[in-house]
């Protein structure tokens, strides 16, 4: 399996994020490690197809439902949407069930 951890550097939600990403591997008994891919251009943000700030994909495909169908790539903060409100983490139900699709399909 492979998870894509991206952001820019001093991303807030990025510091929050990436712990409860382990966290949530290592209750689904994974030891994978996520990839820490630092978007630091405009460039970079479009060849990474980066939604923002910070962005979590597994085996190519983003944690948020229909994220892959989206083309706002660029450098600025990721606000996710969901039932609860909106916020610069995504709900790990989401991250979960990334997880759980993927080991699905392996």
């Amino acid at each position: 399996m492979r998870i894509e951890f991206l952001y820019f550097e001093g991303c807030p939600s990025a510091e929050v994020l990436l712990p409860r990403v382990r966290d949530l591997l290592a209750r689904a008994d994974l030891s994978d490690e996520p990839e820490l891919l630092h978007v630091e251009t405009i460039e970079d943000a479009e060849r990474e197809r980066f939604l923002g700030s910070p962005s979590v994909r597994i085996d190519g495909h983003d944690i948020e439902p229909g994220a892959d169908e989206r083309t706002d790539f660029g450098l600025k903060c990721r606000l996710y949407r969901n039932d609860a409100g909106s916020g610069g983490v995504p709900p790990d139900a989401w991250v979960a069930e990334a997880i759980r699709s993927a080991l699905a399909r392996a």
